[in-house]
């Protein structure tokens, strides 16, 4: 298991209408075989702490990785920003609803948002981030991203960073990971995601909020 620091690193960065980086390939084939195997089994919509969800080893690694100060450098570098004693916050998804993808900006206690995708080839016309131009109309978009397995899309999360993508039901899987201004608002919005992961999960007992196609 491997990140590709040096696509990163490559990896042009585009400023209009904020700061942004693709990287494909910043998982190899086997890396992205090996995370895709241990993926945790999720059915449901939403995020979630990782604590709250059973993986392999493969996929463990790949957080650890995620949350290395190689990375964190890399980004740094990509950004001009300095992210020292800045912490990270990792949630996972793994399927979306009709109702998701709707045009938003990250929080304001994110610095940098980092989404490692982790789906087969996208086919699809629905599921592909946009990033937008305002907050207000999907097809106003400076680029549109397949979320394929291995593709990391990183962006500075300022005022304007709206993005956003066409409605999709299915798999549909990432690894979020925000480099947050400090510990407190990471703890705040981890307890948020850990309280809601435990709501679904019970509602999931009673048959409700399951995806079907999310397998």
């Amino acid at each position: 298991m491997d990140l590709n620091l040096a696509a990163l690193r490559s990896a042009p960065r585009a400023d209009d209408p904020y700061p942004y980086a693709v990287v494909p390939g910043f998982l190899s084939p086997a890396s992205l075989a090996e995370a895709a195997r241990d993926f945790p089994k999720i059915d449901m919509v939403g995020l979630f702490p990782p604590e709250e969800l059973s993986y392999g080893p493969g996929f463990a690694r790949l957080l650890e990785l995620m949350q290395g100060e190689d990375l964190r450098h890399a980004v740094e570098q990509k950004f001009g920003v300095d992210l020292t004693g800045r912490p990270t916050m990792v949630t996972v998804r793994a399927c979306a609803r009709p109702r998701d993808g709707r045009i938003h900006r990250d929080s304001s206690f994110k610095l940098v948002t980092l989404l490692l995708y982790l789906n087969e080839d996208w086919q699809s016309d629905g599921g592909r981030l946009r990033v937008l131009r305002s907050g207000d109309d999907i097809e106003n978009y400076a680029a549109e991203v397949p979320p394929e397995g291995g593709l990391l899309f990183a962006f500075q999360c300022t005022d304007k960073a709206w993005h956003g993508h066409k409605s999709f039901t299915g798999a549909r899987r990432y690894i979020m990971m925000n480099y947050a201004i400090d510990g407190e608002a990471r703890r705040r919005e981890l307890s948020r995601h850990r309280f809601s992961a435990k709501v679904k999960k019970m509602k999931r007992l009673f048959g409700l909020g399951r995806v079907a196609d999310a397998a």
